[in-house]
């Protein structure tokens, strides 16, 4: 009879539990894995804002500043730089796959023209900082630090990010206003005008309505007042206090 004790038994049957066991693990690791990958029911996630208090503000005044271009928020570099090696490609994407500027300002075509970062309570680290003005310099884009509370004027910034003198910045405000004035002009003319064709309408001769004492039989113009939802044409088409 074999007798568990036989050390020659207990030597075949160790290793023989060890390769079992590994299997085992290695089976519940992967059904592991494969949970992890699989779309959950309900995602255990909810929004948030894109920008802080702090950083709306200044998105805000950028907004005003720039108002030609377009503001980027939270744009990590990698999405406008470009490896001059592409077999180094990964190594410098997997180095920089997380550094991302506040906001990044670019053309209408995409260009970039320049990056700003919005420090927290907390002072941006020297570290981070050297290593984005390093990288945008030599890339040939501005880079600022900018606080809510002491925001540059926005000649300051244009001239840093486009090369604009305070000169041309003036011209451009004074351009933009005079568009604003002509458009506005615009369209009150076009609003009296609607008004007067409007109270035409409304007001149209005496002679053309029916009279009762004469038995006239003439064609009403009052069907011509009614819309298609059977209401009369107000008299007057400006939008009230609760519009």
């Amino acid at each position: 009879m074999t007798s568990w004790n036989d050390p020659w038994l207990l030597t075949a049957l160790v290793p023989a539990l060890l390769v079992l066991g590994a299997l085992l693990h290695r089976a519940w690791a992967t059904r592991q894995a494969r949970e992890q990958r699989r779309i959950p029911k309900h995602w255990p996630l909810s929004t948030r804002a894109l920008v802080n208090s702090e950083e709306a503000r200044v998105w805000h005044w950028l907004a005003r500043a720039f108002y030609d271009h377009h503001i980027m928020i939270k744009l990590p570099v990698t999405r406008f730089t470009l490896p001059r090696d592409r077999e180094q490609g990964m190594h410098w994407y997997r180095l920089l796959g997380g550094v991302y500027c506040t906001f990044t300002i670019c053309k209408a075509d995409g260009k970039v023209i320049g990056c700003l970062d919005v420090p927290g309570k907390n002072a941006l680290p020297r570290s981070t900082r050297m290593l984005k003005h390093s990288l945008l310099t030599q890339c040939g884009l501005p880079y600022w630090v900018v606080r809510s509370s002491s925001l540059p004027t926005v000649a300051e910034i244009r001239a840093e990010f486009l090369g604009e003198s305070p000169t041309a910045q003036s011209m451009r405000e004074r351009e933009q206003e005079e568009r604003a004035i002509i458009a506005a002009q615009a369209n009150l003319r076009s609003a009296i005008s609607r008004q007067r064709n409007i109270r035409h309408s409304d007001f149209s001769p005496l002679s053309n309505w029916p009279s009762s004492t004469t038995g006239d039989s003439r064609t009403s113009d009052f069907g011509s007042q009614w819309q298609d939802n059977s209401f009369l044409v107000p008299l007057d088409s400006r939008k009230g206090d609760l519009l």
